[in-house]
């Protein structure tokens, strides 16, 4: 029988588990959630050392345990470096990890797809030469990812009278997960917000296209369209999850360096 394994994982978070050993979670590519022991990796010559720090990804060894795996060896493939140099771009990667440590499950069926969306995002929030490019990874991370996870939004019927909803005003209702036409507003009791037709399209594209594709909605977006797009999403998604977030919380945990 085989005991030890290798796959790319990306750090999410960590705990004390003695003096000396933490536990570190991670998403990796294979297994989805998975949790190792870091034995000694709070030692100052630790061959593990920044190599568990959150936000970092390595591919890894581990060696499998009866209750809990243990990290054998870890080389890094990305520290996203240029994240821990910008609070904004330290907050919007915590965030994105949070999602990723609250929606996946281990032997996830999407761990493949899930790790990509998740590297390709921390890659570019690092790389970013704004706020906007910030805003715009982190929105397609969040209408990506709720595809994968079986939570895509509706824009393009309503979901009270089942009609087609074209070049109109209609309203985002985030719990019933999409957007409803302006006749149908008073007889839906939850919060509604007003979305323009040309806003539908933004978010419709960005969900759509490959991570990498610059559509012509990006290169119009500004930080406040951007913005007000994020906050909904966050809204939606802090509302399909099971665990509550606590991304203001842990962003003590990432140094600048």
């Amino acid at each position: 029988m085989q005991n030890n394994f290798v796959t790319d994982a990306i750090n999410l978070r960590s705990y004390n588990l003695s003096e000396s050993d933490k536990i570190i979670v991670m998403y990796s590519k294979d297994k989805g959630l998975i949790k190792g022991v870091a034995k000694g990796v709070k030692k100052p010559k630790s061959k593990l050392g920044a190599r568990m720090d959150l936000l970092v990804a390595n591919k890894l060894m581990l060696h499998k345990g009866k209750n809990l795996d243990t990290i054998c060896q870890a080389d890094v493939l990305n520290n996203f470096r240029k994240t821990r140099q910008d609070l904004d771009k330290i907050f919007y990667s915590m965030y994105v990890t949070e999602v990723v440590h609250n929606f996946g499950t281990e032997e996830d069926p999407s761990a493949e797809a899930i790790y990509n969306l998740l590297y390709k995002t921390l890659n570019t929030i690092s790389e970013a030469q704004s706020k906007v490019e910030i805003l715009l990874a982190v929105i397609k991370f969040q209408l990506k990812i709720m595809i994968e996870t079986g939570f895509s939004l509706e824009f393009d019927k309503c979901l009270k009278c089942h009609n087609h909803i074209g070049q109109e005003t209609m309203l985002l209702v985030p719990e019933l997960g999409g957007v409803i036409c302006s006749n149908c507003a008073s007889s839906v009791p939850y919060n509604k917000k007003q979305l323009p037709h040309k806003l539908r399209d933004f978010f419709k594209t960005m969900s759509v296209n490959d991570f990498d594709e610059k559509s012509e909605y990006e290169q119009k977006a500004n930080e406040k369209v951007c913005n007000v797009t994020f906050e909904f999403l966050k809204e939606y998604i802090e509302m399909k999850s099971a665990k509550k977030f606590k991304s203001t919380e842990v962003l003590s945990e990432v140094s600048i360096a």
